[in-house]
């Protein structure tokens, strides 16, 4: 499959929710949204990166804008990490790796020269029109949140 590029129109998803219930991209149609990808719950650097998101959510959503984490974990996974680390923003859950995969994030990756699959930070701005404003591959956490939270003000 091609990697996805700014101008494209975001695949549509839906998964089941923290808290219950499910989320679709289409639901959001009209608004900005942030999509983040992150390899798993309650790891040092997803950790991190949520609580970023996470404080800073009152000026995304000035700014018109929901933000949306997806991981391969479960629902459960995602309502403990939620509620021990105090994380206002949405979790979706991609056990089947579909979404993972229409995004392109589902990758190989390599650690201790030991080859295995898993999910690449990146995240995902999209336009109220739907098309993908903005992509970030390879996330280094540290003031990621905020580099994106000034993205999506100015588009």
């Amino acid at each position: 499959m091609a990697e996805l590029e700014a101008g494209q129109k975001a695949p549509d998803f839906d998964l089941p929710r923290d808290g219950g219930g499910a989320l679709k991209l289409a639901d959001l149609s009209g608004k900005k949204v942030v999509l983040y990808f992150y390899p798993k719950d309650d790891t040092s650097g997803c950790t991190a990166e949520a609580i970023d998101f996470s404080a800073l959510k009152p000026e995304f959503e000035k700014a018109g804008a929901a933000i949306i984490g997806i991981s391969p974990d479960s629902v459960k996974s995602h309502d403990k990490f939620k509620s021990k680390h105090n994380l206002s923003v949405e979790l979706v859950a991609d056990e089947e790796r579909k979404t993972l995969e229409a995004y392109g994030v589902w990758v190989e990756k390599s650690m201790y020269g030991r080859k295995y699959m898993g999910v690449e930070r990146s995240t995902f701005l999209i336009g109220p029109d739907g098309r993908i404003a903005r992509i970030w591959r390879k996330v280094k956490v540290p003031g990621h949140a905020r580099q994106v939270l000034e993205a999506v003000q100015a588009l």
